[in-house]
């Protein structure tokens, strides 16, 4: 897919199609993670940082499974 690159103050942006925004489930005011990869640049609504954190957290509600089934009681 082409994007449109337009000047803005000092910036650049792309535009993205709304059809696209719509697949990547994202709107007005969300951010996007850019990540580098042998190819160039991979743009996406993934954030690794927060995919990382989570599995921290599974893993923990894993092991104290049971501790967390009496605490919502």
């Amino acid at each position: 897919m082409l994007l449109n690159v337009k000047k803005r103050g000092n910036s650049l942006s792309a535009i993205i199609p709304k059809e696209m925004a719509t697949e990547m489930n994202v709107e007005d005011g969300d951010n996007l993670f850019v990540t580098k990869t042998p190819f160039g640049y991979e743009i996406s609504a993934y954030d690794p940082s927060f995919a990382k954190k989570m599995e921290i957290a599974r893993r923990g509600m894993k092991k104290y499974r049971n501790a967390l089934i009496e605490l919502a009681k």
